[in-house]
C-alpha cells in the first residue's frame, strides 16, 4: 500500500509554508523530492514531516547550509542506524502497551472501589430530587382539590340558600291565601 500522496499546494497548506519556498528549499537542501507520471511534485507524509522539521530550525536562526549539512549527516545516521532504530521502534511500541495495561488497570481498579461510593451518591442525589418533585405534586394536587372543595362548598350554600328562599316563599303563598279565606268567611 502506497503512502498518500499530496500535491505542493496541499502540502503548502499543511506547513504553513509557500509553494516556492518549498520549491527553493528543494533545490537549495539538494532534498530528492518525487514526481508523477506528467513530471509534478508530490510529497508524502515524511516529506512533510521533513519541510516542518526545516521550518523548526529556520525559526531558531539556522541558515540553510547548516541545515543542509545536518540532514546529511542525519541521513548517513539513519542508514546506519535503521536496523537498530526498529529495534528501538518495537521496544517502545512493548513498553507503550505495557504502560498502557498499568493505567488501564489502575482505573478500572479506581472505578471498582469507588463503584458503591459513587452509586450511593446518584442514589441520594436521585432520592432527594424525586422527593422534592413528589411534594411538589402532592401540594399541587392539594391545592387544586381544595379549591374544588371550595367551589362545591359554595355551590351547596348556594343551594341551601335558594331552597329555603323557595320554601319562604311557598310559605307566604299558603299564609296569604289562609288569611284571605278567612276574610271571606266572615
Amino acid at each position: 500500500m502506497e503512502d498518500k500522496r499530496y500535491i505542493i499546494s496541499e502540502t503548502a497548506g499543511i506547513t504553513g509554508l509557500e509553494p516556492h519556498v518549498l520549491r527553493y528549499w528543494e533545490e537549495e537542501l539538494a532534498l530528492k523530492i518525487p514526481r508523477n507520471e506528467l513530471g509534478h511534485r508530490y510529497y508524502t507524509k515524511e516529506l512533510i514531516d521533513l519541510f516542518c522539521y526545516i521550518k523548526e530550525l529556520k525559526e531558531k536562526g539556522y541558515q540553510l547550509k547548516a541545515i543542509r549539512s545536518e540532514l546529511t549527516k542525519s541521513t548517513e545516521l539513519s542508514a546506519v542506524q535503521s536496523p537498530v532504530a526498529e529495534i528501538n521502534n518495537r521496544a517502545a511500541d512493548d513498553r507503550m502497551e505495557k504502560f498502557l495495561a498499568i493505567i488501564g488497570n489502575v482505573v478500572t481498579q479506581s472505578l471498582k472501589a469507588n463503584n458503591s461510593a459513587l452509586k450511593e451518591d446518584i442514589s441520594n442525589e436521585v432520592s432527594d430530587r424525586v422527593i422534592k418533585q413528589v411534594d411538589y405534586l402532592f401540594r399541587v394536587n392539594e391545592e387544586a382539590e381544595e379549591e374544588r372543595y371550595k367551589r362545591f362548598d359554595e355551590t351547596i350554600r348556594n343551594y341551601q340558600k335558594s331552597a329555603k328562599e323557595v320554601a319562604a316563599g311557598s310559605d307566604n303563598k299558603g299564609k296569604r291565601k289562609k288569611n284571605k279565606s278567612s276574610y271571606r268567611k266572615i
